[in-house]
């Protein structure tokens, strides 16, 4: 028996990782094009842009694993079905829990580890996430200066640089500031630089020029080689990171520190975030006990599966649906909690019962595959 087990934990690891290999990488390419704003408007590089991608990945991954299990467990359990092998493994002597043992092995297997994913990759990959996106909405270079446009980033401000080079150096440069006085100031210079200066953030002009027009009418005209515009105004040094529920360490989300405001108000999505960590791994057990029903659940048909199929992912697909909406309700009240692990934990009862309602029959012994030759297979 440990070499039919072998095979047909084989038969089902193929489908389920090509599966989940796909479902990610759509999932991805689908997240890429969301975040190409990064490109486009906030000028961050193609590195940054990728970095941001793959830090969504333990998410994606986590959301696309049960719908890859259930799919390529649809797929490889409806061939050997359709193959007789499976029939073949009942005439052999093996009970319908010894058949289906590899597959919620294998399910079990992949929510651990989707468990780990959850506890420990997510909140990290998460925390980077959000200081990456902190760093590219605090960059002074992406939100000061729009390549050819004027932009105004902060009232009585208005910058325009021609184009930026590869260097990052803004190039002709134009900047006019209305003070709150009344006066105005117009910088044009050749380059423009953004760096650093006593901790502070500054604009370094080469080759330029000041004109100050004063509230009494009076011109002030400078010519310089290096002029430093202080640009600390602009930046916000009290901003902090702020971490999000799906950023948080379970120690985070189920011991919130209740002295913080915002802890104490959102406490309870908080604790339903927590309880989702651990409950989501279940609906890939759930999904596979599903998968097994849908092939074994009733008895051998000529014609294919294709409604029992049909009905059993629609079934599927209201689980997660009731998934989600307990998960929304838990952030309300605290109780219903109970009810992200009665979803998925009912769905594998029902699969369940739905494989061992019936027994197996002698006349499923009759089949045009010996089990030698299943056997051949399992060996090769």
């Amino acid at each position: 028996m440990r070499l039919i087990d072998r095979y047909l934990l084989r038969q089902l690891l193929g489908p389920v990782v090509l599966a989940t290999l796909a479902l990610t990488a759509v999932a991805l390419l689908s997240q890429s094009l969301a975040g190409l704003d990064l490109i486009v408007n906030q000028r961050q590089s193609a590195l940054v842009f990728l970095k941001i991608t793959l830090l969504y990945m333990p998410q994606l991954i986590n959301l696309v694993l049960p719908i890859a299990v259930f799919v390529a467990a649809l797929v490889a359990l409806n061939r050997l079905h359709i193959e007789q092998e499976i029939v073949v493994c009942f005439s052999g002597g093996m009970s319908r829990w010894q058949v289906i043992s590899p597959a919620m092995r294998l399910a079990c297997t992949i929510a651990f580890m989707a468990l780990l994913i959850n506890i420990f990759v997510q909140p990290a990959s998460f925390r980077a996430l959000r200081a990456e996106l902190f760093n590219v909405r605090t960059d002074l270079a992406a939100t000061l200066v729009r390549e050819g446009e004027f932009s105004q980033p902060a009232p009585g401000l208005t910058v325009y640089a021609q184009s930026v080079d590869s260097d990052g150096n803004l190039v002709n440069l134009f900047i006019h500031q209305v003070k709150p006085d009344g006066s105005d100031t117009t910088y044009t210079a050749e380059k423009g630089r953004i760096a650093r200066a006593q901790g502070r953030p500054v604009l370094i002009l080469q080759n330029g020029s000041n004109q100050e027009l004063s509230g009494r009418g009076v011109l002030n005209f400078l010519s310089f080689e290096s002029y430093t515009y202080d640009l600390s105004p602009l930046s916000n040094s009290d901003e902090l990171i702020h971490y999000k529920p799906s950023d948080r360490w379970m120690h985070e989300l189920f011991f919130p520190d209740l002295q913080q405001d915002w802890e104490r108000r959102n406490r309870l999505d908080l604790l339903a975030q927590g309880h989702a960590r651990i409950a989501t791994p279940l609906y890939n057990i759930a999904f596979m006990a599903l998968a097994l029903s849908a092939i074994i659940g009733g008895g051998f048909s000529r014609m294919g599966y294709g409604r029992r199929i049909a009905g059993i992912a629609s079934f599927a697909a209201l689980v997660r649906l009731v998934g989600f909406l307990a998960l929304s309700a838990s952030e309300d009240n605290a109780w219903l909690n109970i009810l992200q692990y009665a979803v998925p934990l009912g769905a594998t009862a029902f699969a369940l019962a739905t494989i061992f309602r019936q027994k197996v029959g002698r006349q499923i012994a009759i089949s045009r595959t010996p089990p030698g030759d299943l056997a051949a297979r399992a060996r090769a």
